[in-house]
């Protein structure tokens, strides 16, 4: 903390403007948390640590929902450790993106006419650099808008001096364990991007696409075979059946011809042919595709690469030249010239991979690239889990993760890019290999070259956790804040980021995690639960909406929405609803300022308490328990749920409702609801605090005269309980609800004044008398009081004189008919409870969900009785 985070800041203003703009209050009090240092770590002190390292978003992007999503709940973790007294860091830093950014760097080049190729490497780069440095990085000073506590002292950038030799150090000791190889293998390719992909960054996608029915060979050795993509038969090396299949038995060995060409091929025997499927005899074409590269493998087959980078057809005649979706079309048709095509199916809707930056379709191409080999590192990933070491949240995606793991393919992690971390291998003239790490020196000399190729950008964000500490070094901080101890992520980045981290963390690090937990969130989608998109006009910018409602009604809706695993749908009119929150909390502040509210002091003994502030105290700290238990289960919906319905329902509309008689009378009382008002608000404002910090730190400073919310203490269950005052309160919010029930249901106005009769005697209800008037707007009864309707509700009785009010007949008409409403529901849910067949079948939540209707039907039943024998005559 910074030597003016321990001044402390004047005194705040006694009083609150009678209105909260977010806009106004926001932005300063966040640069002023900044500037005092709040977020900073200090790797010196005793106290224990707590770590997030943020997800770093890419060096191009800009907030969208779904950062403000996870940014709201990892910021909401931290916020709550560091007010429990913990060294609380979360970490800030930005990916650099190769791919995105090289492409956004390129598409600049274009609209001066050049391409990268005009600008040579170095200078490409350093293009680059000084486009990350004039516009890269927007998000930070979005994420800021959001109120990230984040601490910007150890920002980082997987391109800096650091993180830049701890990508070398890595690979260099994973070549050394021949974990990292360079091989031939058939890759995910982007004729646009002009590189390969991972597995993962390929989206697959139903596309209307011709299924294609050929024959090979002539007379006795004919085979018809199917295909999808029709031009690569150009690069066909084999013909494959099944081992078994009879049809076929007296074709496998020979050669046949291969149309369109003056190359014959072998018919092969795989057991990777399913008999069953199409004509049982599928092509081979070992360059361009993964599975027959795998036959080919098995069979000793040639591997013919018949287009270039770009999808153009290399092939020597009359198919040279043309782009691989032309020629598919020219190829049909010269097959179809010659009598080759047996079938012809349009459309044919298939699943087919596209680029996920630019959506370019991919073409799986065999290549030279580099490797890691992932078996050993993947076994470890999947054994931390299974030991118990890291916790995945909910438990429910840990089968998923162990799917992945399980079943991992070694990853191809060289790119064809100029923008990344560049490859530490130098080639000699002699054939030589030599990898360099960042103490070595590449060798020099004639012919020796660097290898051309960068890493894939997720082999430096898999060293985020500890890369950003300080790794190779051994830093202070490293060794206080890792391992780190919630990973907090979309489950769509499980296999992207989540197992490489954990790859890497364990190699690195001698076996030690790089988080003790992993808690993966849904993704955001419109209150339909559709995915936004900008294409149909459903992507929300939610700098937007902070501009309109504030930043804290963003964050309460998205953190309300939260809960594990699954997706959180979002539309304006709840961020309105967390706007409308925002101001209840501050409305109800400056009621209890103006009516003496205060934190001053010790809280008086429960002897010199009412029953209503008894009450109100006991449930206070049952929410501090039940927002704990939730906090440290990443129920983020239920727990803000809970602060919702506690702060409104309880504190708001029935405490300082309540209480409001108790202040208009003065003296001792109102002193002492003055003092348990302030406790509840100072204990509520700060479980709010890490969801929604700016109105919260507004209100508490003004309500306490205290530095800042931020390094308040979190509040702690004291353990005071008062069943008795809560079952009182109870009653007593039954009567009132029930009375104005019943007002509502004779069309009365709720300020509408009524002459009424209370009976309370013998009951815990008689000290509430006022309250209860005031509440209902019931005038003492006069000498013309006649009791037209009568309500006997929580042990009390409320006589009222409705004389004039109402229409007598056709109340009993309508209670008459909410009756019948009211037997038939229980009649159909007893049917349901006594039918032995059904209760057999039926799940557990279902018939308890008949058993709730039941016994709200009879309890309907027992309310519109009561109600019908209080009314007079007609």
């Amino acid at each position: 903390m910074t030597e003016n985070a321990q001044q402390q800041p004047p005194a705040p203003d006694s009083e609150l403007p009678t209105q909260y703009a977010p806009a106004e209050v926001e932005g300063p009090l966040y640069e002023r948390w900044v500037e005092r240092g709040y977020f900073e770590a200090d790797a010196k002190s005793e106290k224990p640590p707590y770590t997030i390292v943020i997800p770093p978003p890419n060096v191009t992007g800009s907030l969208h929902l779904g950062h403000a999503f996870q940014h709201t709940l990892m910021d909401a973790l931290t916020r709550r450790k560091r007010m429990q007294g913990f060294e609380s860091l979360w970490l800030p830093g930005m990916d650099h993106a190769g791919i995105a950014t090289q492409n956004v760097v390129e598409r600049e080049l274009g609209k001066e006419g050049k391409s990268r190729h005009d600008l040579g490497r170095e200078a490409f780069v350093e293009r680059v650099w000084q486009w990350k440095d004039e516009y890269g990085g927007k998000i930070l000073g979005q994420m800021r808008r959001l109120g990230d506590g984040v601490d910007w002292t150890r920002e980082r950038f997987t391109m800096d001096e650091g993180l830049s030799q701890a990508v070398q150090t890595i690979f260099k000791r994973l070549y050394d364990d021949e974990l990292i190889y360079r091989a031939e293998r058939i890759i995910n390719w982007c004729p646009r991007c002009l590189t390969a992909i991972s597995d993962i960054e390929v989206e697959y996608q139903d596309d209307d696409g011709e299924l294609v029915s050929m024959k090979y060979g002539e007379g006795d050795d004919t085979i018809v075979v199917a295909t999808t993509r029709a031009e690569t038969m150009l690069g066909d090396t084999a013909v494959a059946v099944h081992p078994d299949d009879e049809r076929y038995k007296h074709l496998v060995g020979r050669h046949i011809k291969l149309p369109l060409t003056d190359r014959t091929i072998p018919v092969v025997a795989d057991t990777h042919v399913d008999p069953e499927f199409g004509t049982g005899a599928v092509k081979v074409t070992p360059a361009h595709d993964p599975n027959d590269f795998a036959i080919g493998q098995r069979h000793d087959l040639e591997a013919l690469t018949v287009m270039d980078e770009r999808g153009v057809i290399t092939v020597h005649g009359p198919f040279e030249g043309l782009d691989r979706f032309e020629a598919r079309s020219a190829i049909v048709a010269a097959l179809r010239a010659d009598g080759r095509i047996v079938a012809e199916k349009r459309p044919y809707v298939h699943s087919v991979g596209h680029c996920s930056r630019c959506k370019t379709t991919i073409e799986p191409r065999l290549s030279m690239q580099w490797w890691v080999k992932v078996a050993p590192l993947a076994k470890a990933a999947g054994d931390a889990v299974r030991d118990g070491r890291v916790k995945i949240h909910p438990q429910e995606m840990e089968k998923r993760y162990f799917d992945w793991v399980d079943n991992l393919h070694d990853w191809c992690i060289s790119r064809q890019l100029w923008w990344g971390h560049r490859i530490p291998v130098w080639y000699g003239p002699d054939g030589e290999v030599v990898c360099v790490g960042p103490d070595d020196e590449p060798p020099t000399g004639e012919g020796w070259t660097q290898d051309s190729d960068v890493l894939d950008t997720w082999f430096s964000s898999g060293l985020w956790p500890f890369s950003t500490l300080g790794w190779p070094e051994q830093t202070p901080d490293l060794k206080k804040f890792y391992p780190t101890d919630v990973l907090l992520t979309g489950h769509d980045i499980i296999f992207f980021w989540v197992a490489r981290m954990m790859m890497f963390g364990l190699y690195a690090m001698d076996g030690e995690v790089p988080f003790r937990t992993i808690a993966l969130t849904g993704l955001v989608r419109d209150q339909f639960g559709k995915k936004m998109s900008k294409s149909s006009g459903t992507a929300v910018d939610p700098l937007d909406w902070m501009n309109a409602y504030g930043s804290d009604a963003v964050r309460f809706t998205l953190a309300r929405g939260a809960n594990p695993g699954t997706d959180v749908p979002i539309g304006e009119d709840w961020v309105q609803a967390s706007r409308n929150f925002a101001n209840k909390i501050w409305n109800a502040t400056r009621f209890a300022l103006m009516n003496g509210a205060t934190t001053e002091g010790e809280l008086p003994p429960a002897e010199r308490l009412s029953a209503t502030d008894r009450w109100i105290l006991s449930r206070l700290n049952k929410t501090v328990s039940q927002v704990d238990a939730l906090y440290d289960d990443f129920q983020f919906a239920k727990l803000s749920d809970a602060l919702y319905h506690f702060a409104w329902d309880e504190v708001f509309d029935w405490y300082v409702e309540l209480s409001k008689t108790t202040f208009m009378a003065g003296g001792e009382p109102a002193k002492v609801s003055g003092r348990v008002l302030g406790e509840v608000l100072d204990v509520t404002l700060k479980l709010l605090h890490p969801i929604v910090p700016f109105v919260t730190e507004t209100l508490w400073t003004t309500l306490t005269g205290g530095e800042s919310i931020v390094v308040a203490d979190w509040p702690k269950d004291s353990g005071f309980r008062d069943e008795a005052a809560e079952r009182e309160i109870e009653t007593l919010q039954q009567v009132i609800t029930e009375v104005r029930r019943f007002r509502a249901d004779q069309g009365l106005q709720p300020g509408q004044r009524v002459s009424a009769r209370l009976t309370l005697t013998g009951t815990a209800l008689a000290p509430h008398e006022a309250a209860i008037r005031q509440l209902l707007r019931l005038q003492p009864e006069g000498d013309a009081f006649a009791a037209t309707a009568t309500l006997p509700v929580g042990g009390a009785t409320v006589a009222l004189d409705l004389s004039g009010t109402i229409d007598v007949a056709a109340e009993r008409k309508r209670l008459a008919k909410d009756l019948a409403a009211a037997e038939k529901e229980k009649a159909q849910a007893t049917a349901k409870l006594g039918n032995e067949a059904f209760l057999a079948k039926a799940p557990d939540n279902v018939v308890d969900k008949i058993r709730g209707r039941l016994s709200k039907a009879d309890e309907d039943i027992e309310r519109i009785n009561a109600q019908l024998d209080g009314l007079p005559q007609a």
